[in-house]
């Protein structure tokens, strides 16, 4: 298994390619979130979420982002390409971390996300307002894992 380093970054980009960012240290929390921001912004029931160090985050093109403060988490700030609108990162001041999504980050070309291993989710957070019940073995939490009440 490869370790994400400065000279061995990962990487990932909005739909449309004009946004892409790099990654240069390992990840600090990788886990399925559950959370109605989540659900609400994405229109997913639960997404693939990824929190870097967010001194681990460098942007790599040039086209410009729109950013929207989230108005219930004024602290988190999630950036998105201006030309086909998604949603690429989120930055959390209070924890100084950006966090950015597993379909987002590049893939072989039978469409696997590369580096699986280091980026494997790990937990289900924010499970206590799931649209849907998952089985697939790992730890449930109500909120960050190892943080808050596991609760399946």
């Amino acid at each position: 298994m490869s370790t994400i380093t400065p000279s061995h970054p990962l990487t990932g980009a909005c739909f449309c390619g004009a946004v892409t960012y790099a990654l240069s240290a390992p990840p600090v929390l990788r886990a399925y979130c559950h959370c109605t921001q989540c659900q609400r912004l994405t229109g997913c029931p639960f997404i693939h979420t990824i929190h870097f160090p967010a001194s681990a985050f460098a942007w790599t093109h040039d086209s410009p982002v729109d950013s929207f403060v989230n108005p219930l988490k004024p602290w988190k700030t999630r950036t998105r390409c201006r030309a086909c609108g998604v949603t690429v990162s989120s930055h959390n001041s209070k924890t100084d971390r950006i966090s950015v999504w597993g379909p987002h980050l590049a893939r072989d070309d039978s469409g696997h996300i590369l580096r699986w291993a280091e980026l494997r989710p790990t937990a289900h957070i924010f499970y206590g307002t799931r649209l849907l019940d998952i089985g697939d073995g790992l730890g449930k939490w109500e909120g960050y894992e190892g943080t808050s009440e596991k609760i399946a």
